[in-house]
């Protein structure tokens, strides 16, 4: 897998997987293996009674519904994804060295606006492909986006 080449050689203080299957099969195609540490944070945005729905589905009937503004019927709120991703954002920061995590889109864009300080509804500007690297980083003491859904074939960089 294009990923793991580009992991490769990086030593990584602690790995993280949901425990959902094709976040776990993500990780060990990309080399880190089947005994990676499953974070139930880390799972997707639970969409309730829309689970399977497609966007256009759903307007169908909620003309206009937006996952980030209306949420969904039986499913988690965006504040709810976002407390998840807050303890995330505090394990990652309370691991000296660099962190992996292999999760989904919609929960790591909420992830990476959390990182930053923005409020959860914020993910929702951050469009992010399958398997594609991300970066959250520091400057200056400051929480940044250094990469973003990066499917270029270059080495990660730390």
């Amino acid at each position: 897998m294009e990923v793991g080449l580009r992991l490769a050689g990086h030593r990584f203080r602690l790995v993280l997987t949901s425990p959902l299957q094709r976040a776990r099969v993500t990780c060990e195609l990309a080399g880190f293996g089947d005994a990676v540490p499953v974070c139930d944070d880390l799972m997707e945005w639970d969409y309730g009674a829309m689970e399977g729905r497609t966007t256009a589905e759903i307007r169908h009937d909620r003309p206009g519904w937006s996952l980030w503004v209306d949420g969904v019927d039986g499913g988690e709120s965006v504040e709810q994804v976002g407390a998840r991703a807050d303890r995330v954002v505090a394990l990652v920061r309370s691991e000296p060295g660099d962190v992996l995590l292999f999760a989904h889109g919609h929960l790591l864009r909420v992830l990476a606006a959390r990182w930053v300080g923005l409020d959860a509804r914020y993910g929702s500007i951050l469009s992010l492909a399958p398997a594609t690297l991300s970066v959250l980083d520091w400057e200056r003491g400051t929480p940044v986006v250094s990469r973003w859904n990066d499917a270029a074939g270059d080495p990660i960089g730390f």
